[in-house]
C-alpha cells in the first residue's frame, strides 16, 4: 500500500485476516532470529509475554522445535511482569504460563530463564527490579520484544500515567485493571493488588519490538496507539518513539484505523453497495442529518466527492441508501407468509420454518435476540435452541450451596433421599470451606452448577413458549475443563452439533457472531459450527439453509454492515428483559462481567435502545429497539 494511504499511521501495521495467520508469521520471525543468531554463535535474547494473545506463537514454536529442530539452546529469555503476591503455581502465574505454553516442551536451557518471582518477601523486591535491570543488560539487551496490549493501552503492567522513563518495578494495579483479570481469577476479590513489571525504558531499550492485537475489542486502543499522540496516559504511544516496532493485527483489530473504517478519505476505493452504505451513514453522523438530507456539497465537502461524481447525484445515492437499510427492517424474522419478499431479509417461504438458535453459553440466546426469538416462537416457527456449553464455571458457589440447601429441606416434602441430600450438602460446604480461588471443582458441584445454568435456561424456553424437547444442552467437550482456559476446538464437538443439525434440518440457523468475547468461547464455537456445516455441505437440506449472525453482550454490528433489524416495541423489550431475568444466577452481578460493570440484561437493552436511535437519525421510522443480525454466506467458506 502507498504511504499516503498510510499517512494517519505513525506505526507500522500490518494486518491479517486472522489471528492464527498473524500468529505463525510472529512465530516465523522469531524463529529466523534464533537461527540467524545461532549461526553466529551468538545468544538470542527474548522479552516474552503470557496471555492468550501469545498462545498461538508459542504452541508453533513448539511445533517448530519438534518438526524442523528449531533449537533453544542460545535462546535467553525475559518475562515482562508478573501479578504479586501469587503463587508461582496458581493457574493465573505468569510462571506456570511459560512453563506449561513453552519451556517444558522446548530445549531452553534454565540457566537462560528470568522469569519475575511472584512471592518475593517485599522487602526484597526493589533489589531484585535493579538486579533483573542489570541481568538484561549483561547479555546485551533485548533483540526481539514481543507485546500484547490491553484495552487502555497498557504495555506490560505500566498502568495509564506510568512515566517514559520507568524501568522495572512493583506498581499498584488500578480498579479497570483489576475488573479486566476478574475472569481468569475468578472474582475481582481474588485478583492481586500489585504486579512486578518491567517499565517502559526498560521495554523500548529492546532493539525489536512486535505488538500483537486480537479482536474487535482492541481496536479502539489500536487506533489510539497507531493514529493518536504520544502521552502518557496511553503507555503504549512511547512505542511511537522506537525506531524498529512492527504493528501485527487481525482484522477485527484492524476496524478502527482510518484506511478501514474510512478509506475514502485517504484516496480512490471500489464503491461497492456496503462501502458506500459505510461512507454515507458516516457522513450522516458526522453532520447529524438523516439520509435523505445529505446534500452534493455535503459529499464534497467531506472527503467522498468520488461517491458523487461516480454514481451521483447526491439524491439518487440517497434514495438507493435509504430503500436499502429500510429493506433491512422486518417484523417477521422468520420471513412473512404470502407476501413478497423480494425486498426482505428473509424469504417467505418455507413457512413456517424449522430454525436452530445456538447460544454459546445459556443465557446468550436471550441476550443478544431474546426479542427476535419471542417473535419466532409466537409466529409458529419450529423453533429449537441449541446451548454449546454447560456455563457451569459462571456460578457462584454460594448458588450451589443454596439450591442444596433447598433439597436438603425439601426432602420430606417430595420424597427425596434425606441422608443423601444432607451428605451432598455438607461435602459441598466442606470443598467450599477450603477451596482456593480458580481451584476446579468436584464433579458434583460441576454438575449442579451445569444443572443451575440448565434449569434457568429452560425456564426462559418456557416464558418464550420453546417446548422443553426443543432445548439441546450439547455440553461440548472443549469447555469442560472446569476452569477459565479451554481445549482447541476437536472432532467430538464437531460431530455434536452435525448429530443436531442432521436431526433437525433447520431453514435458518442464528449463531454468535461476536467475536469480542473477552474469554474467547464465542469464537470457538462460530468455529465449530461452520466446521459443522462444512461437513455437511453435501446435505440437500443444507441448500435451503440460511445463517444469521447476532452480537452478544460485548458488541452490535456497524449498522452499514446489517442485513436483518428486527424491530422491537416497548412490550417485546420488557418481555426480552424477563427472559433475561429467567438466567438468575447470572442476575446482579455476573462471575464473570469484564470490565463493564452494568448487568447483561442493562448492556442488551440499552445498546437496542440505541440502535433504534441510530435508525431513527438516518432517517427510519422511530422504535423502542432494535436487535440486528449479519448473514452469513457461509457457502463462501468452502470455495
Amino acid at each position: 500500500m502507498e504511504n499516503f494511504e498510510r499517512r494517519y499511521e505513525k506505526l507500522p501495521v500490518s494486518i491479517f485476516s486472522e489471528s492464527e495467520i498473524a500468529s505463525d508469521l510472529v512465530a516465523k520471525q522469531v524463529a529466523k532470529l534464533i537461527r540467524e543468531k545461532d549461526k553466529k554463535g551468538e545468544k538470542c535474547v527474548l522479552g516474552l509475554i503470557a496471555g492468550s494473545t501469545a498462545v498461538r506463537v508459542y504452541e508453533r514454536l513448539v511445533q517448530m522445535h519438534r518438526e524442523e529442530k528449531l533449537s533453544f539452546k542460545n535462546v535467553v529469555v525475559f518475562n515482562i511482569d508478573e501479578y504479586y503476591p501469587l503463587d508461582p503455581e496458581a493457574l493465573q502465574s505468569h510462571y506456570r504460563y511459560m512453563y506449561e505454553y513453552l519451556f517444558n516442551d522446548v530445549d531452553i536451557l534454565s540457566e537462560n530463564i528470568h522469569l519475575i518471582p511472584s512471592c518475593l518477601p517485599k522487602s526484597e523486591i526493589s533489589a531484585f527490579c535493579v538486579d533483573y535491570e542489570k541481568q538484561i543488560k549483561d547479555v546485551g539487551g533485548i533483540d526481539l520484544q514481543l507485546l500484547s496490549l490491553d484495552g487502555r493501552g497498557q504495555i506490560g503492567a505500566n498502568e495509564p500515567g506510568s512515566a517514559f522513563n520507568s524501568q522495572t518495578r512493583l506498581i499498584t494495579l488500578d480498579y479497570s485493571t483489576r475488573m479486566g483479570a476478574a475472569s481468569n481469577f475468578f472474582g475481582e476479590e481474588n485478583v492481586p493488588n500489585h504486579c512486578i513489571t518491567m517499565g517502559l525504558e526498560t521495554i523500548t531499550q529492546a532493539k525489536r519490538i512486535i505488538v500483537m492485537a486480537w479482536g474487535e475489542g482492541k481496536a479502539r486502543v489500536i487506533q489510539k496507539l497507531v493514529e493518536g499522540t504520544v502521552t502518557e496516559m496511553l503507555p503504549a504511544s512511547v512505542l511511537q518513539k522506537h525506531p524498529n516496532t512492527q504493528i501485527i493485527l487481525d482484522t477485527a483489530s484492524s476496524v478502527e484505523l482510518t484506511r478501514i473504517k474510512t478509506p475514502w478519505l485517504l484516496g480512490s476505493v471500489k464503491w461497492s453497495d456496503k462501502m458506500t452504505r459505510r461512507a454515507v451513514f458516516w457522513l450522516c453522523k458526522k453532520l447529524d442529518k438523516p439520509v435523505l438530507k445529505l446534500t452534493e456539497r455535503d459529499y464534497n465537502d467531506n472527503g467522498v466527492g468520488e461517491l458523487v461524481s461516480q454514481h451521483g447525484p447526491a439524491y439518487k445515492i440517497n434514495i438507493k441508501v435509504f430503500n436499502d437499510l429500510q429493506h433491512t427492517i422486518t417484523g417477521w424474522p422468520g420471513g412473512k407468509p404470502d407476501a413478497d419478499d423480494s425486498t426482505r431479509p428473509e424469504r417467505a417461504k418455507p413457512f413456517p420454518k424449522r430454525v436452530v438458535v445456538f447460544s454459546p453459553h445459556p443465557d446468550d440466546d436471550v441476550i443478544s435476540m431474546g426479542g427476535t426469538l419471542a417473535r419466532l416462537s409466537e409466529h409458529g416457527h419450529d423453533v429449537h435452541v441449541a446451548y454449546q456449553t454447560s456455563g457451569n464455571i459462571a456460578v457462584f458457589d454460594d448458588d450451589v450451596v443454596r439450591f442444596l440447601d433447598f433439597v436438603r429441606d425439601a426432602s420430606d416434602i417430595y420424597g427425596f433421599n434425606k441422608k443423601k441430600a444432607e451428605e451432598s450438602y455438607y461435602q459441598t460446604l466442606s470443598f467450599f470451606r477450603d477451596k482456593k480461588p480458580g481451584q476446579i471443582d468436584l464433579r458434583s458441584i460441576a454438575e449442579c452448577k451445569g444443572a443451575i445454568r440448565r434449569g434457568e435456561a429452560k425456564a426462559a424456553c418456557r416464558y418464550l413458549g420453546i417446548p422443553e424437547d426443543h432445548t439441546h444442552f450439547l455440553n461440548l467437550p472443549f469447555y469442560e475443563t472446569g476452569t477459565v482456559k479451554k481445549k482447541n476446538i476437536g472432532k467430538d464437538d464437531i460431530d455434536i452439533i452435525v448429530r443436531l443439525l442432521q436431526e433437525v434440518q433447520p431453514q435458518q440457523i442464528f449463531a454468535a457472531g461476536d467475536l469480542s468475547d473477552p474469554h474467547g468461547t464465542h469464537r470457538v464455537c462460530f468455529i465449530a459450527i461452520l466446521e459443522a456445516l462444512k461437513y455437511l455441505k453435501n446435505e440437500e437440506w443444507l441448500n435451503d439453509c440460511r445463517l444469521w449472525l447476532y452480537r452478544g453482550a460485548w458488541q452490535e454490528w456497524d449498522i452499514a454492515e446489517v442485513d436483518m433489524a428486527v424491530p422491537l416495541s416497548p412490550e417485546e423489550s420488557r418481555i426480552k428483559r424477563m427472559a433475561v431475568f429467567k438466567h438468575q444466577s447470572q442476575k446482579d452481578r455476573p462471575l464473570f462481567p469484564g470490565t463493564d460493570p452494568r448487568e447483561f440484561w442493562q448492556r442488551a437493552e440499552e445498546r437496542n435502545m440505541a440502535t433504534a436511535v441510530a435508525y431513527d437519525k438516518l432517517g427510519m421510522a422511530e422504535y423502542q429497539a432494535i436487535e440486528l443480525f449479519v448473514r452469513h454466506h457461509f457457502e463462501n467458506d468452502w470455495a
